[in-house]
């Protein structure tokens, strides 16, 4: 999926965060848009190694991917999770959550 253009994403974020008070009430808001619509499981590569993204946790200050390899779970924070190519559906729900990081 090709990253969407900045107007795309602000139009995302307002539609997640149009009822929000303060920050960490639109990172909720986010949060919500991406577990409804992020396709999990998918796979990726954390550090040349291949990871199940199973689930997507909101955490205090961040929105972090649940990942599995074997038996091990990790959290790594959704800012610095490398999407695959392509990217799962729903993915443009992260581009929005880093663009509204400033990422």
């Amino acid at each position: 999926m090709a990253s969407k253009g900045s107007a795309a994403l602000e139009a995302m974020i307002e539609e997640a965060t149009v009822d929000t008070d303060d920050h960490d009430d639109e990172r909720a808001g986010l949060f919500n848009m991406i577990e409804e619509h992020l396709a999990v499981p998918f796979t990726t590569t954390v550090l040349g190694v291949e990871v199940t993204v199973r689930k997507i946790e909101l955490a205090a200050n961040s929105i972090v991917a649940v990942c599995a390899r074997g038996h091990h779970r990790q959290k790594i924070d959704l800012l610095d999770l490398p999407l695959p190519t392509p990217a799962p559906d729903g993915a443009g729900w992260i581009d929005a959550y880093r663009h509204w990081a400033g990422r």
